[in-house]
């Protein structure tokens, strides 16, 4: 077969030479050829011979066929310079040593370097392109070069400006963040600066918003986004314009990532639940006080939002946390209600009945007697129910299966339900607590 492709190729390479044969190359429009119409002609043949030898991946002849042209012809066609990146990919991922592959490796720089010189005014595929694709092949084939990498993806950034690809954007922040973590060039002003300067650039592309949450994520991962450092990026900004929607929301959203809990980062978070008040956001502060132990200003929050909210979806989150702050907090009867009603909009979500479960447990000390150990029957079928919904990868889900034992643990005895005259299998109904009124299941334990 391949000694068929290669006739084949000979046959149409003949077939070329035959046909420019008839062709007047004195004709001006073959001047970026070369200087006389001999020269052109040739040029003209060595440019389909690399194309055949790539086509046929004989990449040490296309070698020859592309020297020829980057010495006597570059400026001629751009396709010289495509197949150049494409041959010596190719030499590179064949390369028997190091030694070997490195020096193939700067041929290919090289060659978008050249085709940088001569073809960087193209409408399409101009500077900004070919700096963006030798970023890349950079990051590709010298991925241990931390710092030629930075300056090469820093090249096409600047080329580019707002019409950079939004992933070149991600791919060196993302890298700048992981030079930071992982090497000592580069310091957390750097990247606090540069994702200062880089911001405005989602900012600018709607379309980018993917990109968006991948850069906010790698600034929040860094390191770099310490309390202290983010404090010190947003305060000044935050001082010049107090009531950009945008930027409060973005100084929120990373000070939260990262964990604060200063009294900046609550007072951003309340002055942003003021402009824009939201079921989200709501939670979100929810959330940031009651990590902080502040349960009752969670629970104003929450009420707030659940006040004003009509999407049944929104109110059923809302209602789930304000039951888990209640839990937390210690408030069983109002997060047993609140549970109630996130399971009546949502039966199949398994939180709330992990909540009823804890409340109706907690309920059966301040029974007493049997009465209490009563109710561990009506927190086992409802932790039951939470560990038959929740997801696997759900928070609650050990808890669960853990408190699901203990309660088990806590039933009546054989004897302590003979004396009470119930039957194992009988119908019980609950008479105290959280859980009064629930019909339960007779098991002794």
């Amino acid at each position: 077969m391949k000694n068929v492709k290669f006739l084949l190729s000979a046959a149409c390479a003949l077939f070329a030479v035959a046909a420019m044969a008839q062709q007047d190359f004195s004709d001006p429009k073959y001047a970026v050829w070369g200087d006389t119409p001999e020269e052109r002609q040739q040029n003209i043949l060595n440019s389909n011979f690399l194309k055949e030898s790539c086509d046929n991946k004989d990449y040490n002849a296309a070698a020859r066929y592309l020297k020829e042209l980057l010495d006597k012809c570059p400026k001629a066609s751009e396709n010289t310079f495509v197949r150049g990146t494409t041959l010596y990919k190719n030499k590179i991922n064949r390369a028997k040593s190091l030694d070997e592959k490195n020096m193939y490796i700067d041929s290919l720089m090289l060659i978008y370097d050249l085709r940088n010189e001569y073809f960087g005014d193209h409408p399409k595929r101009g500077t900004a392109y070919i700096l963006d694709r030798k970023a890349r092949e950079y990051l590709t084939y010298k991925p241990s070069d931390r710092k030629g990498i930075r300056e090469a993806f820093r090249a096409a950034l600047e080329a580019g400006g707002d019409n950079t690809d939004p992933e070149t954007v991600v791919a060196y922040f993302s890298n700048l963040c992981d030079d930071y973590k992982n090497t000592d060039e580069v310091m957390p002003d750097e990247i606090i600066a540069e994702y200062d300067r880089l911001t405005p650039f989602f900012e600018k592309n709607s379309e980018a918003g993917e990109y968006k949450s991948q850069f906010d994520a790698a600034f929040g991962l860094s390191g770099a986004a310490s309390c202290e450092n983010l404090e010190k990026l947003f305060r000044g900004k935050l001082a010049a314009a107090p009531d950009d929607e945008a930027l409060l929301a973005q100084a929120v959203a990373l000070m939260s990532r990262a964990k604060c809990d200063g009294d900046y980062y609550f007072s951003l978070a309340e002055k942003y639940y003021q402009v824009k008040p939201s079921s989200e956001t709501a939670m979100f502060l929810a959330q940031a006080f009651q990590n902080k132990g502040d349960y009752p200003k969670a629970k104003t929050y929450l009420n707030e939002a659940l006040a004003v909210e009509k999407d049944p979806a929104e109110r059923q989150k809302l209602l789930v946390r304000i039951a888990l702050v209640g839990l937390v907090s210690n408030d069983i009867q109002g997060a047993a209600a609140a549970a109630r009603q996130a399971r009546d909009l949502n039966p199949e979500d398994g939180v709330p009945y992990f909540v009823l479960g804890q409340c109706y447990a907690s309920s059966a000390g301040a029974c007493g007697g049997f009465a209490g150990q009563a109710t561990y029957w009506a927190a086992y079928d409802t932790m039951a129910k939470a560990i038959e919904l929740l997801p696997s990868d759900s928070e609650y889900l050990e808890h669960a299966r853990t408190s699901l034992n203990a309660f088990r643990s806590r039933f009546p005895s054989s004897e302590e339900c003979f004396f009470n005259e119930l039957q194992e299998g009988a119908r019980y109904t609950v008479n105290c607590g959280t859980a009064a009124g629930i019909s339960t299941t007779v098991r002794p334990r």
